[in-house]
């Protein structure tokens, strides 16, 4: 039986934008969101954490095309000028491609008011299914965007440690954890296909100048290094990290996780990163929701 460790995910509150990257078909959908939610995996180092959120169907999408959900996070005063760029250089630029808003909230940026202007003075403002969009003359005809976007208030930074017997073993129940998540709509898992294999803890022990350095305690070939190592009798560990449009969300997401990679032969021990409640407030224990 899996032990699930009695510690907490330490999550904190930060600004995210829920928006929809409808085009002509599926693929061409997915292409845009994937642009527009790369190089995105942490604040620490990148201007947003980001990802793909869920598939929208055709019949649930304002303009009857098939449409991905992702979501953009940054802190309130920068997530405007990631949002800018992102949806810009990559949402612009790939065919066929419209934006919508997606996110439930009366705080909205005008961001498609601002994209207006690769228009160059040829761009039209319109309302189109009962929304304000822009419309930029491109290429292939006319780029589409929803001329105000929202931004929320949502739970960032939830997360568990999967802890096993060896480096396949991890790699394959964190796989199971993320494909489990994949179906809960209103969270994404931002690091690369939902893992992360670097863990970090807040600041550094050697240098000063670093905001985060490596979780030596879940490094194996630490384990007879560090006093307090937690990976001392398991060769491997992977974390998935959460994020949500709220701490609901994010609960729902790490219980469906957990429990998708309980049963992977080789799982010895499920824990969470926190930082004794430095880095933020909202603490997730892992016996409340499994």
């Amino acid at each position: 039986m899996v032990e699930i460790e009695k510690t907490f995910a330490e999550a904190f509150e930060a600004w995210y934008s829920r928006v929809l990257i409808t085009a002509v078909n599926e693929k061409w959908a997915r292409i845009a969101a994937a642009e527009a939610t790369g190089y995105a995996t942490s604040m620490i180092g990148c201007d947003a954490e980001a990802g793909i959120d869920v598939f929208i169907p055709v019949e649930k999408t304002p303009d009857n095309r098939p449409g991905y959900a992702i979501q953009i996070w940054s802190s309130k005063k920068k997530i405007k000028e990631a949002l800018l760029y992102r949806l810009a250089q990559c949402v612009l630029t790939s065919p066929t491609a419209s934006i919508w808003n997606l996110t439930e909230s009366d705080e909205k940026l005008d961001i498609g008011y601002k994209l207006k202007y690769y228009g160059d003075g040829y761009e039209r403002e319109l309302e189109l299914y009962g929304r304000k969009v822009i419309a930029i003359p491109i290429m292939l005809g006319e780029f589409i965007v929803e001329r105000d976007i929202g931004i929320a208030k949502g739970i960032a930074g939830g997360n568990f440690i999967i802890l096993a017997k060896d480096v396949a073993t991890a790699l394959k129940a964190g796989e199971k954890a993320v494909e489990a998540i994949s179906k809960i709509e209103g969270v994404i898992t931002p690091f690369p296909g939902g893992l992360c294999s670097a863990g970090s803890k807040v600041g550094s022990k050697k240098y000063k100048f670093m905001r985060a350095t490596t979780n030596e305690k879940f490094c194996p070939t630490l384990a007879n290094v560090v006093k307090d190592s937690k990976v001392k009798d398991v060769g491997a560990a992977i974390e998935v990290v959460i994020n949500g449009i709220n701490e609901k969300k994010v609960r729902e997401a790490m219980k469906h996780g957990i429990e998708a990679c309980l049963n992977e032969e080789g799982v010895k021990k499920i824990t969470a990163g926190n930082y004794g409640g430095s880095l933020g407030k909202v603490l997730i224990h892992l016996e409340s929701i499994i």
